[in-house]
């Protein structure tokens, strides 16, 4: 169950109480309104995802309350309810924004139906969003590694992503973290629900809480419009922490609630909101460290560190390199609407082969990126790289090369 946040206003008390206390148990979070100015203010915090509101009240009626709210810029969904069951009712509420009526008596399988629809449309919009967010290209994305450490890493991502464990992914910059949680979402079992990453150390502290909490309308200065969390924006799905060895100590107290609850409250609001959200963290830091210097907390450590995957440096993987250039080159082509395909001269090869590669998979993609960009012929040669690549190669190493390369001139 996802999260949803759902406001009942009715004059009634019985049905009021009996209709929160059915959203409540559905599992899904709820308040009260008893009147068309409590209703007001309630929305205008800009946290409430539904309404199911009557249409008669001593002081106004639902009608009017849907059309100034869409006045106002509040996104709640609106289901009105009820006993003056009209057509022209309907088409009055409809007209107005509303996006669904029903009938009094109320049933309780209807209410719960149109939740169910409206919580799956929500989830299928958000998605799209994600997605929209994280395709960059439609470029084939799949590659099989061949070194044995990185076939090792394989293994530990198909055992863990159809559980709900939380993951912490250490290694290096450039090793590949992004693409290992990636998988983790990819195999697991909410494939089809949001998969969002936020850089922990690129976020302003002062913004840190909003950004994971979300806020309402008026929660601060410059509060113009309720917005969500990431936590909630990905509820059902996967939220990737990169850097989280950055977060702040009071984020870190913060973070490790939720883990522990799988509860949020978004700031300004005091409606505690239940989130299913698979938490994925990464590092390059040895967080260890961090930990016995007390600048990363010792519990959420061991909570984010049931299951954990070490990336190695691409140094320690040369089998991979080979392939992993081919890889590059064929989605740079791709990308390229079908443009002939990039060849790399021999000696060119043994001098990306042989470099230690200290920005790891990330430095070699900007290196054949560039060499693409220089290449004449669709090859790629020796004066196409970078230049610090050439020179770091060995004087004996180098020798040789160019010896090489020398015979292939004269020949």
């Amino acid at each position: 169950m996802t999260s949803l946040h759902v406001l009942v206003i009715d004059d009634e008390p019985a049905l009021r109480q009996i209709l929160a206390a059915a959203v409540s148990k559905a599992g899904y979070s709820v308040e009260q309104a008893a009147s068309a100015a409590e209703a007001t203010a309630k929305l205008g915090r800009g946290d409430v995802d539904v309404a199911l509101c009557d249409i008669q009240m001593p002081d106004g009626n639902g009608i009017d309350l849907v059309r100034n709210s869409r006045a106002a810029g509040i996104e709640t969904t609106f289901i009105m309810v009820t006993g003056f069951a009209s057509l022209e009712t309907a088409v009055d509420a409809l007209r107005a924004g509303a996006a669904d009526y029903i009938t009094k008596p109320v049933r309780y399988e209807e209410v719960m139906h149109r939740l169910s629809q409206f919580d799956a449309l929500r989830g299928l919009r958000e998605e799209n969003k994600a997605l929209r967010k994280a395709i960059d290209d439609s470029a084939p994305k799949l590659y099989r590694f061949t070194s044995s450490c990185m076939l090792d890493v394989e293994r530990l991502v198909s055992k863990v992503a159809p559980t709900d464990s939380t993951v912490l992914i250490t290694g290096e910059s450039g090793t590949g973290k992004g693409v290992a949680a990636r998988q983790i979402h990819d195999q697991s079992r909410r494939p089809s629900r949001p998969f969002l990453q936020v850089n922990c150390g690129a976020v302003p502290e002062h913004l840190l809480e909003s950004e994971f909490f979300g806020h309402t309308k008026g929660a601060f200065t410059g509060a113009d419009h309720a917005r969500k969390g990431l936590f909630l924006l990905a509820d059902g799905g996967t939220l990737f922490l990169d850097e989280i060895s950055e977060l702040p100590l009071h984020m870190q107290t913060k973070l490790l609630h939720m883990v522990e609850d799988k509860e949020v409250r978004p700031l300004g609001s005091e409606q505690v909101r239940r989130v299913d959200t698979r938490i994925i963290a990464a590092t390059n830091a040895n967080i260890l460290n961090h930990v016995q210097e007390g600048k990363f907390r010792k519990d959420l450590y061991f909570r984010l560190s049931m299951f954990q995957i070490q990336m190695p440096p691409l140094r320690e993987r040369r089998a991979d390199i080979p392939e992993l250039m081919r890889f590059m080159l064929r989605n740079l082509r791709a990308s390229a609407s079908g443009s002939r395909a990039m060849e790399i001269d021999p000696l060119a090869e043994e001098i990306l082969l042989g470099y230690n590669w200290p920005g790891n998979v990330r430095e070699l993609e900007n290196a054949i990126n560039r060499a693409c960009i220089l290449a004449d012929d669709n090859r790629i040669s020796v004066g196409d790289l970078p230049e610090a690549i050439v020179q770091a190669s060995s004087p004996q190493d180098f020798e040789f090369q160019l010896a090489h390369l020398g015979t292939q001139i004269l020949l």
